[in-house]
């Protein structure tokens, strides 16, 4: 058998990898480097400052907007996992007819573009007459979010060892017990690692919640997208940078949770 080609050999594999992280993250370190600045341009550097920070946390247009989608993430995310956990176990521990059309059906929405995603929900909201706001964000956020708690979940189970549940039912465990006693504690880290993810993925969401948001129902998103629509300043960048970290810490989180092992 021939081992398998080394892609670093062949020309210019290595100039186009550095290329596309290039362009991929030196517009987030720039951003990141713009946030401190001191002058009052958000593209010309005058200094080293916290200035706009202190701006930013003491605007109460934006933490209005900082608590609805804290809000809107907090219950879209733990809905969105709690019903993740029986699809996952119920696709893990049984097979029948039909079980990849469902599986394909759990990740639609991570297939079909968001923006169709969007248009879809809000002509539904509009149909059932049902009045835009936060609420209607939640719903939507929580049908959108199922697919990233659900794949962390999955493939905790993957490696979990069936005969657990199979030896707590010998020792006269009622389903609900085994549940409890050996398979929650088991799957934890995968139900943490998906509801981290899921968090994240409602917080930083823009289509969705642009399409299916009402009056007083601002989220960070949508208030950072009507602030550059009059032009970029320090304090969009100051807004950026913050939502930045939020979303590094807590992917690096999830990653590292579901890597756990108990």
């Amino acid at each position: 058998m021939s081992a398998p080609a080394n892609l670093r050999r062949f020309p210019g594999v290595r100039a186009a990898a550095w290329a596309f992280f290039a362009y991929l993250y030196i517009p987030i370190v720039v951003l990141l480097v713009l946030a401190f600045n001191a002058g009052s341009t958000a593209t010309i550097w005058g200094g080293f400052s916290l200035r706009w920070f202190g701006v930013v946390l003491n605007n109460p247009d934006i933490l209005r907007a900082a608590k609805n989608s804290l809000i809107v993430a907090s219950v879209s995310s733990v809905v969105a996992t709690v019903m993740a956990i029986p699809a996952a176990i119920g696709m893990a521990r049984r097979r029948f007819r039909g079980q990849a059309a469902v599986s394909a059906l759990i990740a639609l929405p991570l297939v079909v573009p968001e923006v169709v995603t969007a248009v879809a929900t809000l002509l539904f909201f509009t149909a059932i007459a049902l009045p835009l706001g936060l609420f209607t964000i939640i719903l939507a956020h929580v049908v959108f979010c199922i697919p990233f708690a659900y794949l962390p979940i999955r493939a905790r189970l993957e490696g979990m060892d069936a005969s657990l549940g199979e030896a707590a039912s010998d020792l006269y465990a009622t389903p609900w017990r085994a549940f409890r006693r050996v398979t929650l504690p088991l799957l934890w880290h995968g139900i943490l690692s998906g509801l981290m993810l899921a968090f994240i993925i409602s917080l930083d969401d823009f289509v969705i919640t642009f399409f299916v948001s009402g009056a007083g129902a601002t989220t960070l998103p949508i208030y950072i997208y009507g602030m550059i629509r009059i032009g970029v300043t320090p304090e969009v960048n100051a807004i950026s940078a913050l939502m930045l970290l939020i979303s590094i810490v807590f992917v690096a989180l999830s990653w590292v949770v579901g890597r756990a092992r108990s």
